[in-house]
């Protein structure tokens, strides 16, 4: 078509929603996919339903999947689509709020029949109000044209009509000037065996760039070039996929088998199911019964010479506490992956949430301190898992590493690294002094520096031991009830963790004269970084850290907090690490919570930020920030009373009444 004209843009943000299980998240999969491989830089972020089939047609049952890509660095999924897809009224509802004037909307004409409008709340179809006249709206058929695209194939209705993400998808290939050859592959891949459906989804997908090229509906292609990134061979990976990878590059670091008992769980199960498909590396997988058995397993393995790993969600890290603390009590190495999500029980399994770190820090019996260490991004998971394998392996510990749903799930690209520059991890096992035929072994000797007890392989001669769950005497590892050994042994047990080589926390502060900091830990370095940026754009000195190790926290945190005039902690929970910081250090500390189930945006934090400078960020605004959720909550009384009672109204809002 000749008339459409090219219009650069230097990146883009689009939203492909509509019934959970029609292939949205398949769809933006593959646009994904495309992005990565013309070499625009990208973060995704998936929403799903917990349900495997969520209500069809309504508003609780609307799968979604955002991209922004970028011919720049970019550091979130964006705040608001650019383009919005809405393959129903439910999908349409429930993300129009999120459309900025002038945004493009295109719909899939063929649902908004007059039960499908009524389900979700719709009088009449609102496509052609008033209230739509802010947005570029384009209405397709799309059920008709891909039924209408797949008639050659002996599929029935239904089917055929399934098909419509894939026309969904060659619609948005060809609006960004892409090509359908890399998905064309991909479904090859995927439906190879069933023959009537590859060839309709590839019918569908070339309809749709077809529809594209040919209708008079669109002015305008558009044009992202490659992101200018360093040097290097990319792949687009995820979270779960990057922490599979870096357990197996530290097993091979340390020439270890790796062994993941697990239990699936939303949203860690991925990881079980890289790992299994990697079993030439030396890698064992095994789904037990339950997550008490998967952890058991995984200690077990770690007693007999393995790198064992057993990962899990929130519900899953409570019921591995005790197994834990075993971990504690024999000193093993063991790496323990928390996905965290929202919670308290099942809570929200596909949503995500911050809010397991004071459970990975105290949530055992008695004194268990365990590492802690918490990836940034989904490919930093690569060698965040790397970094918890090595802390595990030096220094005989458990480490939690505590992942979220939003960086599990999400994708960027990820800078493969150079296979043989990758640090080695030493092991350090207990052998024999050549000459003698046996020892005294001491399993709970330790090295001087680390405090590591030795670690013998069970069965090698002359190093027979055995170990268990009651406290153990120092160095011989003999059962021991004295006081003065279980002080002992409590206080190496700690000084051990505290002497963990973490590195210093590294400041952002391009200015040299911020005096304030925003920090944060996990998925927050996105949005906080993106803020910054903002903030920054509209004159404001602010600096920024991120905190990757937990604990032992980096030595140099309190001297870098003490340098600010007020330190902001954005946290998708309730303020624990602000908890926590306060508690240590004498800095001003400022919370900024969320618990929605979402990650922050930019446009959020930016605007806690600028409150912050305008002096409207007081204790009064920060506790609207930790109670109000969108107007569920609202507020009453004196701002600055101490005293707060929460209760349920017969509407069921909750109500905080604040004491004079």
């Amino acid at each position: 078509m000749g008339n459409v004209s090219k219009t650069r843009l230097d990146k883009v943000v689009i939203r492909i929603a509509g019934d959970s299980g029609d292939g949205m998240q398949l769809a933006g999969d593959q646009f994904t996919s495309e992005a990565a491989a013309f070499g625009n830089d990208l973060a995704t972020q998936p929403n799903y339903p917990a349900e495997i089939r969520a209500p069809q047609g309504t508003i609780h049952g609307v799968s979604s999947f955002q991209i922004q890509i970028a011919d720049y660095d970019i550091l979130t999924a964006g705040d608001r689509p650019d383009v919005l897809v809405a393959m129903n009224p439910a999908a349409l509802k429930a993300n129009i709020a999120d459309l900025p004037s002038g945004g493009i909307l295109i719909v899939n004409s063929d649902e908004f029949t007059k039960r499908n409008l009524t389900k979700v709340g719709y009088e009449s179809n609102p496509l052609g109000s008033p209230a739509f006249e802010a947005f570029q709206v384009h209405e397709v058929a799309m059920s008709t044209l891909t039924i209408g695209a797949v008639e050659s194939v002996d599929l029935g209705k239904k089917d055929a009509e399934r098909c419509k993400n894939m026309f969904a998808l060659g619609l948005l290939t060809w609006m960004y000037g892409r090509t359908v050859e890399s998905i064309e592959k991909f479904l090859q891949d995927k439906f190879g065996r069933k023959p009537a459906i590859l060839e309709a989804n590839i019918l569908a997908l070339r309809a749709g760039w077809n529809y594209g090229e040919t209708t008079e509906a669109f002015a305008s292609e558009y044009e992202i070039k490659p992101a200018q990134l360093p040097a290097g061979r990319y792949r687009q990976i995820t979270g779960n996929t990057a922490l599979a990878y870096g357990l197996v590059t530290a097993g091979q670091s340390a020439e270890m088998p790796v062994f993941l008992g697990t239990y699936p769980i939303t949203p860690a199960s991925d990881i079980l199911h890289e790992l299994s498909k990697l079993k030439q590396f030396d890698v064992t997988t095994f789904q037990a019964e339950d997550e008490i058995a998967g952890i058991a397993a995984a200690l077990g393995a770690s007693y007999g010479g393995s790198l064992g790993v057993t990962s899990t969600s929130g519900p899953g890290l409570a019921l591995k506490s005790e197994a834990i603390g075993l971990a504690v009590m024999t000193e093993l190495p063991l790496v323990i992956i928390d996905v965290q999500r929202g919670g308290p029980s099942t809570g929200l399994p596909t949503k995500t949430e911050q809010s397991d770190l004071l459970q990975a820090l105290f949530g055992r019996n008695g004194e268990s301190p365990v590492a802690v260490v918490a990836p940034q991004s989904p490919a930093d998971c690569f060698d965040a898992a790397r970094e918890a394998a090595r802390i595990a392996v030096t220094y005989r510990t458990p480490v939690i590493l505590l992942s979220d749903g939003a960086i599990a799930n999400g994708s960027e690209p990820w800078l493969l690294p150079e296979v043989e520059a990758l640090p080695r991890i030493d092991k350090n096992l207990a052998t024999v002094p050549e000459g003698e035929d046996a020892i005294e072994y001491l399993p709970y000797a330790r090295d001087p520096e680390t405090l590591a007890r030795d670690w013998a392989v069970p069965g090698t001669p002359g190093l027979e031991h055995r170990i268990g769950g009651l406290e153990k005497a120092n160095g011989s590892g003999n059962i021991s009830y004295t006081g003065d050994n279980h002080a002992l042994m409590t206080r190496i047990r700690a000084l051990k963790i505290a002497l963990i080589e973490v590195p210093d926390l590294e400041v952002d502060d391009p200015s040299g004269e911020a005096d304030v900091l925003v920090i944060g830990w996990g998925s927050s370095y996105g949005p906080i970084g993106e803020a910054v940026r903002r903030a920054r754009a509209n004159g404001h000195r602010v600096a920024r850290a991120h905190v990757r190790h937990l604990n032992p926290l980096p030595a140099n945190i309190g001297e870098v907090l003490g340098e600010y005039r007020r330190v902001l902690v954005p946290e998708m929970n309730l303020g624990q690490l602000s908890m926590l910081l306060k508690a240590r250090f004498p800095a001003q500390i400022q919370p900024i919570t969320k618990v929605q189930g979402m990650a922050f945006s930019a446009e959020e934090l930016q605007n806690a930020i600028e409150a912050e400078f305008a002096g409207r960020l007081t204790h009064a605004e920060h506790d609207k920030y930790r109670l109000a959720l969108d107007g569920v909550v609202t507020t009453t009384g004196e701002p600055a009373a101490r005293n707060r009672r929460i209760g349920t109204t017969a509407t069921g809002t909750t109500t905080a009444n604040r004491a004079r």
